[in-house]
């Protein structure tokens, strides 16, 4: 069984159909990554994923149960950091606990265990605006893993890092991905991104938007560190291009 699934889904806006028919599978531990693109609908098919809107047709399964229109379910992490520059980056991180309930103490005790998994021990006390662009990115997603250790969809969480620290932060993730096995899905817009990352990739196109192909990287993970400029790499970059074309 599918950890994820998104059955036939179709959402439309005024009586125009913005998705159709988009159906997506996501295994327990995998990497998938949703490439297309901007305007073609894949952050609406996050919407419907998450719950924050519910499809004229189609269903959202979460381990077998309809989660349909149901919020609270997967954790999801815009493009943005949206870290409060008022509070410490353990009060930031260890905020869906305490919203879920759990007191201060012991939301900050939870979330410390993790800091150092995810580079970012020394930081607890520190406020956003002293960290780098990096180091933000790696606190919203502690944060967004700890609402929800099931699924993760991440909206383009890299785009906004110079090229050079994404890259750092592209092996950084595949690595910790590795180590607490989160099933995530990822929109981007850039294709070296979707090979490096993904274990399988949806390309989205059209309007309305569809999924017009899914294709499974064949590469173990982590990727060996030169496969971005491998000739297998640029065959699976000729065949997003031809696909997107």
């Amino acid at each position: 069984m599918y950890k994820l699934t998104a059955n036939n889904i179709t959402v439309s806006y005024e009586s125009k159909n913005i998705i159709e028919d988009v159906s997506i599978e996501l295994n327990k531990g995998e990497i998938a990554c949703l490439l297309g693109v901007s305007g073609v609908g894949k952050t609406t098919l996050f919407n419907v994923i998450s719950g924050l809107i519910k499809p004229e047709k189609g269903t959202v399964e979460l381990d077998g149960k309809d989660i349909t229109g149901k919020a609270g379910n997967v954790s999801y992490m815009l493009q943005k950091d949206l870290l409060l520059p008022y509070k410490t980056i353990i009060d930031n991180v260890s905020l869906p606990l305490v919203i879920k309930g759990e007191k201060k103490s012991r939301a900050r005790e939870v979330a410390s265990v993790y800091f150092e998994e995810f580079g970012l021990e020394g930081t607890q006390k520190k406020y956003p605006s002293q960290l780098s662009g990096g180091m933000r990115q790696r606190a919203a997603l502690l944060r967004t893993y700890l609402f929800s250790d099931q699924v993760a969809l991440l909206d383009e969480p890299f785009s906004a890092l110079d090229s050079i620290t994404k890259s750092s932060m592209h092996r950084w993730y595949l690595q910790v991905m590795d180590q607490i096995k989160l099933s995530s899905l990822l929109i981007t817009h850039d294709i070296d991104e979707a090979l490096v990352l993904a274990d399988r990739i949806y390309i989205m196109a059209g309007k309305p938007g569809r999924i017009t192909e899914e294709m499974c990287i064949e590469e173990p993970m982590p990727r060996n560190k030169d496969f971005n400029v491998s000739n297998r790499f640029l065959e699976y970059k000729k065949k997003i291009l031809n696909v997107l074309k």
